[in-house]
């Protein structure tokens, strides 16, 4: 392979043209982000979206290593002056760094190993007479004493021929058709198999199946399963009771079917040597090949089901990102406890603390009434019309709180459950010293909880991803590409949505493409130095945002009243002139889109537009004329406005009052391999098994579900003692 072939493979895996690959690759060499290409450059890229521009950005990456690693390998194998056509050509040819390593595997440098030892005492031309198989007749320990040397320690034609052996086994270990071969073999035959570490006698011991983290494997003791057939969800399972040291795990396989296959590989023609290299052919399987290829097996099945378990928790997460905010509201947040009580913080409806204080709402009658004095005082006295209860310690307790004060004080009022993970992270975290300064670290949480309601993305963004709890196995997968793929996802839903720039926080900002940390509290700093901004060019005066971060990052930042309405549109300032030649060729001017009746007439008039028409006419390009024209349609909208909003109660449902038969409604909670979970409004979270989401076939339950869906379930069963609730989507409409 060539660097000059790389945008074709890319092209043809991506089903698009050479061309768009050429081009997104070539915009993210200049140092372009992907929101910025995917939102403003179009025509560039014939219209890729952000996910095909990350992959073309991985991949290239890969292949252009591959093609590096290439002329490493190329080079090491000319300079040992063993590089023929055939080689070189089957180098240049390997697509994968799999295939490239088996192929040099035979040339690599190497430690002195028995093969090595070998060598070094003169014993491959035997090995290679041996592997000929050209004689039929004659003995093999006469020939083998043609290569005695007592210097060498080669004292017995059986010495010559067992070294000579060690040279058979390694070469065959290393031919990369039989590693293909039985690589291949083994993912269609071999098994995983579990067990307890301790053995069967231990594992039947009651003290084992007490202790709580043995008995969180105790469904693995006799787990065995086709390699090819076992799903992501238990791979990490398994090699998290491994890594614990309570799991020991095997790949098995038919051995002697394999060692067979590779004879059939090897074997030419009966000759005098066939026993010996059988021999050979087992040692080498047993003592190479198999070893090799299990741990390489294991590793790909942990990397695939790794990269599974990212690609959820990213879907999940934007799900989570992109929940629809409840604007207008004044929050008490509530961040339950028992023995350090509920903490409470009432927000304003920009998010700013009106009072905070600790509820006391599970100790004696006496606190719990002075608990809900306190509750109700604030209520009445800043106007509080939502409630959001955290999801931890103590939920359902102060759940039950909440709906006991709403139903006895007749409030017009309701509630929700808010999943708080990252909330104390967020409190200990500097950002929230900095927001928060004068504040406990205990009531910080309740803010931030009252906050996610109100703006989850503005919220959620000041929380480490992986730490807001959506995911599945997110401790056993690499956390360097799992905060990468996070990393990314955020800033996807930072760019989706836009952002005000002047109420955004510095944690906020720094998503915004081409924006970093530094530069995301200079324009906080600037702001609360010189006040708020009207117009997106004042960006340019903010120390270390030059023109190069301008570009990138001007269209996805909102101003809400500015000079030019454009600035609170998602129109980027390099196409202002474009937008107003638009606007004047359907009779406008920027002015109407401040003139309440003349906008409403824009926005009718906007997307009746012959898009190809202007773009014709005016000499742009017709993806940009279309996005002009679907911003001046609803300038300032929040593409968050389509999404359901979150479910809300003023009632408590208790687990004895579900009953298998009736259909709830209820908030998708978390996505992951085997199911969903679906909060219903009571202590525990019903699961949907995979196999009650949907009669039609699906890949994976997020092709059906997604995190914050409101839909209609069937109660299926009901497990009051281990606290279970099976739900199904798919029975709904048969219900």
């Amino acid at each position: 392979m060539f660097l000059s072939d790389i945008p074709n493979l890319i092209a043809r895996e991506l089903n698009i043209k050479p061309q768009q690959v050429t081009a997104a690759a070539s915009l993210l060499d200049d140092g372009n982000t992907v929101p910025f290409i995917a939102r403003y450059r179009k025509e560039a890229t014939g219209e890729l979206d952000e996910e095909k521009i990350r992959i073309i950005e991985e991949r290239t990456q890969y292949l252009r290593n591959l093609v590096k690693r290439q002329e490493e390998i190329l080079a090491s194998i000319e300079a040992q002056g063993k590089l023929s056509p055939e080689l070189s050509q089957a180098i240049q040819a390997a697509a994968k760094l799999q295939e490239l390593e088996d192929l040099y595997l035979p040339y690599r440098p190497k430690k002195r190993t028995r093969t090595q030892i070998a060598r070094e005492k003169g014993l491959e031309p035997l090995a290679e007479l041996i592997l000929a198989q050209e004689a039929t007749e004659g003995d093999l320990p006469a020939i083998a004493a043609g290569y005695l040397n007592p210097e060498q320690d080669i004292e017995s034609a059986a010495a010559a021929i067992a070294g000579a052996m060690d040279i058979i086994a390694e070469t065959v270990s290393e031919r990369a058709d039989i590693r293909s071969l039985l690589r291949q073999q083994l993912w269609q035959t071999g098994e995983i198999t579990a067990e307890l570490a301790g053995g069967g006698e231990k594992s039947d011991n009651k003290e084992n199946k007490e202790n709580k983290e043995i008995k969180e494997f105790y469904m693995y003791k006799e787990y065995r399963e086709p390699v090819k057939r076992m799903p992501p969800h238990r791979i990490l399972a398994v090699n998290r009771g491994e890594n614990k040291g309570i799991l020991k795990v095997s790949l098995v396989a038919a051995h002697d079917t394999n060692i067979d296959l590779i004879a059939r590989t090897v074997l030419k023609a009966p000759s005098i040597f066939t026993s010996t290299i059988l021999d050979a052919i087992a040692d080498s399987y047993k003592r190479l090949l198999f070893p090799a290829l299990e741990r390489e097996i294991r590793s790909l099945l942990t990397e695939n089901a790794a990269k599974q378990a990212i690609r959820v928790f990213g879907l999940n997460l934007r799900q989570l990102l992109l929940q629809a905010p409840l604007a207008g509201y004044t929050v008490m947040g509530l961040d339950p406890g028992y023995r350090t009580g509920c903490k409470m913080a009432v927000v304003d409806p920009t998010g700013a603390m009106l009072a905070t204080n600790i509820l006391y709402i599970t100790m004696s009658e006496a606190q719990q009434q002075q608990a809900a004095a306190k509750a109700l005082e604030a209520i009445k006295k800043y106007g509080v019309n939502l409630i959001a209860i955290g999801n931890g310690t103590a939920s359902y307790e102060t759940e039950e709180f909440v709906a006991k004060l709403i139903n006895e004080n007749n409030l017009d009022l309701r509630y929700l459950i808010v999943n708080e993970a990252g909330a104390s992270v967020y409190s200990a975290s500097r950002l929230a010293k900095d927001e928060l300064p004068d504040l406990d670290v205990s009531l910080r949480g309740a803010i931030s909880i009252a906050r996610r309601v109100q703006d989850p993305l503005a919220e959620l963004v000041k929380i480490d991803p992986k730490s807001i709890g959506v995911g599945q196995y997110q401790h056993d997968v690499n956390q360097k590409e799992l905060g990468g793929t996070l990393a990314n996802v955020v800033e996807s839903c930072v760019n989706h949505v836009g952002v005000e720039l002047n109420t955004a926080s510095p944690a906020l900002l720094t998503y915004v493409a081409g924006i970093n940390a530094s530069i995301a509290k200079n324009i906080v700093a600037y702001r609360n130095e010189n006040g708020r901004f009207i117009n997106r060019r004042q960006l340019l005066k903010v120390p270390r945002l030059g023109p190069a971060a301008f570009t990138q990052c001007a269209g996805f930042l909102r101003i809400a009243v500015a000079e030019n309405p454009l600035d609170n549109t998602p129109v980027h300032p390099e196409s202002y002139s474009l937008a107003e030649a638009i606007l004047n060729h359907l009779g406008f001017t920027t002015g109407d889109l401040q003139d309440k009746d003349r906008l409403a007439t824009v926005q009718a008039k906007a997307p009746a537009a012959d898009a190809a028409a202007l773009a014709a006419g005016l000499d742009a390009g017709e993806p940009t004329v279309r996005d002009i024209l679907a911003a001046l349609a609803k300038p300032g909208r929040d593409p968050r406005e389509d999404v359901p909003p979150p479910q809300t109660r003023k009632n408590i449902v208790k687990l004895s009052d579900i009953i298998p038969g009736t259909i709830v409604k209820g908030t998708v909670h978390n996505v992951t391999d085997f199911g969903a979970f679906v909060d219903i409004g009571i202590k525990i979270n019903g699961l949907i098994h995979r196999s009650e989401l949907s009669h039609k076939p699906f890949r994976h339950p997020i092709d059906v579900i997604s995190v914050g869906d409101v839909i209609d379930c069937l109660v299926i069963s009901v497990d009051e003692e281990r606290q279970r609730i099976g739900l199904s989507l798919k029975q709904v409409k048969q219900a």
